[in-house]
């Protein structure tokens, strides 16, 4: 990709710029009843519940995470709890960011305007970014856009608050399932893939490939 100067930088928040650490929650949860190929099987599960559980019409993410953690307990033989879940659920907020980002967004940063697209909650996604060390000029999320990416609503509705058009960003995300296919199919030709090692390369979809947000800077010429 060429060096391309963008009116603003989006990121997707959990996974790329936030250490998303659900794996970890279930194995808080089930890992003393699961061996660890069992254990290995329940987390991917739970993953595409979860991608499974925001593909329809929005509803709170309380609700996303309740019924995946059904789904894949139902699935793996695992006992569930509403208590469970709730646990699961309150632990994001409290998240911090992968150790490369807050020096990595702050160069950038000086520079040209950051934008969150999250798939979070409103009363969630604050305190993530307080912790991201950086500076954002807006931040939205899916309850706002009343739909979670990869639905399209969720980027159109970035497009009309920040009155821009898929020319006009560079997108910037870990995961294509989420994010860049669905920036690819909408026309955003400029795209940074952040190998965080938890999906594999594709380059069909046009990106430039950083291993941790230190490269992001090189990616835009500064």
């Amino acid at each position: 990709m060429t060096t391309f100067r963008p009116k603003y930088i989006t990121f997707d928040c959990h996974g790329t710029l936030i250490n998303f650490q659900m794996a970890e929650a279930a194995r808080d949860l089930y890992g003393d009843r699961l061996d660890e190929p069992a254990m290995l099987e329940f987390i991917k599960n739970f993953a595409g519940y979860r991608f499974d559980e925001i593909m329809g019409a929005w509803k709170p993410y309380a609700e996303v995470v309740y019924n995946s953690l059904e789904r894949s307990c139902k699935r793996n033989g695992v006992t569930f709890t509403d208590e469970d879940a709730k646990m699961v659920y309150e632990r994001v907020p409290t998240w911090g960011p992968h150790a490369d980002v807050p020096a990595g967004l702050a160069k950038v940063a000086k520079e040209i305007p950051l934008v969150i697209l999250s798939n979070a909650m409103n009363d969630q996604i604050p305190s993530n970014v307080a912790k991201l060390g950086a500076p954002f000029h807006a931040v939205y999320t899916a309850e706002q856009a009343n739909a979670y990416k990869p639905r399209f609503q969720a980027f159109e509705y970035m497009f009309d608050m920040l009155g821009c058009g898929p020319e006009d960003i560079l997108h910037c995300s870990s995961s294509f399932r989420y994010d860049l296919m669905s920036a690819h199919d909408l026309g955003i030709k400029n795209k940074v893939w952040v190998n965080r090692r938890h999906e594999p390369a594709n380059p069909y979809y046009g990106y430039t490939e950083i291993a941790d947000i230190s490269g992001l800077a090189g990616v835009v010429g500064l």
